[in-house]
């Protein structure tokens, strides 16, 4: 297989869906040897921030002299980037390679009268395989959807599981309320491990203490109102927590600072667990760990800003800290959101501080056109224009604003990643503009 076979080929098996279980991965582990059990594990659940938790830690397990695999969903711009060791996507050689093997495999086990494996559980068992051929002394892993029956709960051999923020999402699937969802994300924890979570609704965290206590496994837990001496800025952010003095994180919004306390509060418990973490790793891990479509700032002027909000409760974290940093500016709006998503418990959240909003059509099965989520906006907001796709709705956003608005796209990582190279072409192109006209004028002058 090509690198273009393999992108084929991972289209293909978009038909087989989303299939809760782990029967289909754990045929394929055992057909590969069991990798899985090679490796040791942080495994990561949450609804929210699992990403940004996820990227702390590896760069900290990183700068600890670790070397780190690390495996992510959804990803950004490419799809090398969902497996990873010390930062670095794998290769296309090895995934094609690897790719071809987990084919063959499929075949068989269909052939056998099995269910054929999801694309999820494809890459899940590849990635396990990778990570042991590139000797990882820890795998940073994430999971895909829930917990107790996602595809990445096969692993036996969990360090430390780390819980982040957990709220309402995906409730036809894990559950209708929070105590359900949180029973579901809590099923990674794993006898003999330890656990860190970030402090939640109490029904969440009566769940979690209940998980802990039934495994007889520690759980230390985070309390946001013990991260002090915050000072935030839109470049960087610093604050103290527990014992730790002068963090900084260089990822903007408020929440981020909750996703640094549990990383660092994830690596003191790792070190407990007989992984030596060195204290100059937290510092410098943490100020120089990047997460795309994360509050992530794309130009300056006029400000333009990258979010992957995409249910309530990263809805609300998306407000508040808009109206932190930009209080009484005019705020533009490019929104696209999947079709499976609660769009109302969004745009009811996001839409009051809004100027304008633009709607753009999401890809994939999942995707929502741009005129059906308009016409769900009209409920929230007057002023909303449906785009013909991500590029259109970028070009008019420039044209509407002025020096002084903020332009915030959100609602789906799926479209993020094309918009920030449309707005990273544009910027560059106006660049390339600026420099013609200043070397014209100085030209004149000469």
């Amino acid at each position: 297989m090509n690198y273009q076979e393999v992108l084929d080929y991972v289209e293909e098996l978009k038909k087989y869906g989303s299939v809760p279980g782990l029967d289909n991965v754990q045929r394929l582990c055992e057909r590969l040897g069991n990798p899985q059990d090679k490796l040791k594990f942080i495994h990561i659940a949450g609804t929210n921030g699992k990403g940004s938790v996820l990227a702390f830690c590896s760069e900290i397990l990183k700068e600890s002299g670790y070397r780190v695999g690390r495996y992510i969903s959804p990803t950004i711009f490419e799809y090398r980037e969902r497996i990873q060791v010390n930062g670095r996507p794998v290769s296309k050689k090895d995934l094609c390679r690897l790719m071809e093997l987990m084919k063959g495999l499929c075949g068989e086990i269909e052939a056998e009268g099995n269910p054929h494996p999801t694309a999820f559980e494809i890459e899940t068992a590849m990635a396990f395989l990778y990570f042991l051929e590139q000797n990882c002394d820890v795998v940073v892993l994430e999971t895909g959807l829930g917990g107790l029956l996602d595809a990445t709960n096969i692993v036996k051999t969990t360090v430390l599981e780390i819980i982040t923020s957990i709220s309402l999402d995906h409730m036809g699937i894990l559950g209708n309320n929070l105590s359900d969802i949180a029973k579901n994300k809590a099923g990674i924890m794993k006898p003999g491990s330890r656990a860190v979570a970030l402090k939640g609704d109490n029904t969440v965290m009566d769940v979690l203490e209940g998980k802990a206590k039934e495994l007889a496994i520690p759980l230390s837990v985070v309390d946001p109102s013990e991260i002090t001496g915050v000072k935030s800025s839109l470049e960087k952010q610093s604050f103290r927590y527990k014992g730790y003095r002068d963090l900084a994180i260089s990822m903007v919004g408020k929440y981020q600072l909750e996703n640094a306390a549990l990383s660092v509060c994830a690596m003191e418990e790792f070190a407990k667990a007989g992984f030596p973490v060195k204290e100059r790793a937290v510092y410098k891990g943490l100020l120089q760990t990047f997460w795309p479509g994360r509050f992530q700032i794309l130009e300056k002027k006029p400000m333009f800003i990258a979010d992957g909000a995409h249910n309530r409760d990263a809805a609300v974290r998306l407000e508040q800290s808009l109206r932190f940093y930009f209080t009484n500016r005019r705020i533009i709006y490019i929104i696209g959101i999947l079709r499976d998503k609660e769009q109302d418990e969004i745009l009811k959240v996001t839409c009051p501080l809004a100027d304008q909003i633009l709607t753009v059509p999401t890809p994939g099965e999942r995707g929502l056109s741009a005129y059906d989520l308009a016409c769900i906006v009209k409920e929230y907001h007057d002023n909303v224009t449906a785009t013909d796709s991500v590029q259109e709705a970028v070009e008019l956003a420039y044209l509407l604003a002025d020096k002084e608005t903020v332009i915030v796209a959100f609602g789906s990582l799926s479209y993020l990643g094309n918009l920030i190279n449309v707005v990273k072409a544009a910027s560059d192109k106006e660049s390339r503009k600026k420099m013609g006209r200043d070397s014209h004028g100085k030209q004149r002058e000469s």
